[in-house]
C-alpha cells in the first residue's frame, strides 16, 4: 500500500535521457510551459549552463555544445519553441534506422585458401620474373600450406599446394618441389610468422 504524499520512482514518467536526471527533465517541462519566448530562452540558456556543469566530459571535442542543445531538443520532445544556436537534429533523423551495410559477396573458387590468397594469384600471374616475385610465391605457398593445415591438418600437402598454384595462376607459377623450401606448419609453428621456420629434410645431429 502506498503511503500517501510519497513519489515512487516505479510511479513516475520514463526519463527521456537518464544521465540528466529527473530535475532537469523537470526544468525542462517546466521551459516548454512558459507563455513568453523570451522567457523560453533565457530559462533554455540556464539548463544548458547546469546540463553544461551535470557533463562535463567531453568539453574539449568538435560539436559538445551543439550536442547539449539536440539533447535539451530531445527532453523536450522537440516541443520547446527557441532560438536554437546550433541546427538541431530532427525527430526523423533520430527514429531513422541506419541502412544494412551491403556484404561484399564474391566468389571463391577455393574457399580454404580465402580471398587474398586469390587476389595474390592474380597478382603473381602479372608480375615480371625477379627476386620481389620469387618472395611472394614463397609467401603465398607458405600461406596456402597454412590455411590447409587451418581447415584440415590432415589435408596439408606439399604437392597439392604446388598443383593449386600452378593451377590457379594458369600455370605461370611453378614450383620446384626438390628445390623449394616449404615452412613447417604444426601447432606449435602456428603462431609464427609465415616461413619463419624452414624444413631442411636433415635433422640435427646431438653433441
Amino acid at each position: 500500500m502506498n503511503i500517501k504524499g510519497l513519489d515512487y520512482n516505479t510511479e513516475r514518467e520514463r526519463l527521456v535521457m537518464s544521465e540528466y536526471g529527473r530535475e532537469i527533465q523537470m526544468m525542462v517541462d517546466y521551459c516548454k510551459q512558459l507563455p513568453e519566448k523570451e522567457k523560453r530562452q533565457h530559462c533554455a540558456e540556464a539548463i544548458v549552463k547546469v546540463m553544461r556543469i551535470m557533463a562535463p566530459q567531453g568539453r574539449e571535442t568538435a560539436g559538445y555544445e551543439q550536442k547539449l542543445w539536440d539533447h535539451l531538443a530531445i527532453m523536450s520532445n522537440f516541443e520547446l519553441d527557441i532560438d536554437y544556436p546550433f541546427p538541431i537534429a530532427k525527430r526523423d533523423d533520430l527514429e531513422k534506422r541506419p541502412q544494412p551495410l551491403s556484404y561484399p559477396m564474391q566468389k571463391i573458387r577455393m574457399r580454404h585458401y580465402g580471398h587474398l590468397i586469390e587476389k595474390l594469384f592474380g597478382q603473381l600471374k602479372d608480375m615480371e620474373d625477379g627476386p620481389e616475385r620469387d618472395e611472394l610465391i614463397r609467401l603465398t605457398a607458405n600461406q596456402m600450406k597454412r590455411s590447409l593445415y587451418l581447415w584440415n591438418p590432415s589435408s596439408v600437402d606439399e604437392e597439392r599446394v604446388a598443383d593449386d598454384l600452378a593451377r590457379f595462376t594458369d600455370g605461370a607459377v611453378q614450383l620446384n618441389l626438390a628445390k623449394f623450401t616449404f615452412a613447417k606448419v604444426n601447432e606449435k609453428t602456428m603462431g609464427e610468422a609465415p616461413g619463419s621456420q624452414h624444413t631442411t629434410g636433415k635433422k640435427k645431429k646431438k653433441k
